[in-house]
């Protein structure tokens, strides 16, 4: 006599799937778009990129009541002519985030399609999530080193003709932001919890 066994993923479960694997899909679209609009920018007649400044007086601000001192750090300044290679570096910082947020939007694609098909635990998803976390550390940290060199070749090419603008803009400077590391260690626990999990079920399946 052969026994029916139910599925372990409920209809709810299945629509939860579906809806994180379309949004999933539908926020890698989003980054696409990013990608290609950011590559519009840089590559426009005039960029306008937002410059770490040496500690300039904010003298509107310091007049507020209550405000003791303002400086301004950073500013946006509109390029007329922009080094080729500082183009890049600069398109370079957006699209490396913009790609590890579809390679992780990927995953979650693939997982949600796996939990529709009761199939989470896969021998290639442990991998396809280890991947992800690579892509979001690598994407996140050399993506801010791209920026900072690419505004470091900004800031030379105008000292060719004015070499005064040490004084007003740092020859490297980078806001580092740890964070993608943090999400790529989770990401990596992730990914050996479900090698943890595929063994676990090939050993339940060996059983029955």
């Amino acid at each position: 006599m052969t026994r029916t066994v139910d599925s372990p993923v409920s209809p709810a479960d299945r629509i939860g799937a579906r809806v994180v694997a379309s949004g999933a899909v539908l926020i890698a679209a989003v980054s696409v778009f990013a990608v290609i609009r950011g590559a519009l920018d840089v590559f426009g007649a005039v960029v306008t990129v937002r410059m770490p400044v040496h500690d300039a007086a904010a003298p509107t601000l310091s007049g507020i009541d209550g405000i003791r001192s303002a400086e301004y750090i950073q500013a946006n300044v509109a390029f007329a002519t922009l080094p080729a290679a500082a183009r890049w570096m600069l398109l370079l910082e957006g699209a490396l985030p913009a790609l590890a947020i579809i390679g992780v939007c990927a995953v979650a694609w693939w997982l949600g399609v796996s939990l529709v098909r009761a199939r989470p635990f896969r021998r290639t998803m442990s991998t396809t999530i280890g991947l992800a976390a690579c892509l979001v550390a690598a994407g996140g940290m050399f993506g801010q080193l791209c920026g900072g060199i690419g505004r470091g070749m900004i800031v030379d090419h105008l000292a060719g003709t004015d070499p005064d603008v040490y004084e007003v803009f740092p020859a490297f400077a980078i806001d580092l932001n740890l964070a993608p590391l943090g999400w790529a260690f989770a990401l990596a626990l992730v990914a050996t919890a479900f090698e943890v999990g595929h063994r676990l079920q090939r050993d339940t399946e060996g059983l029955v």
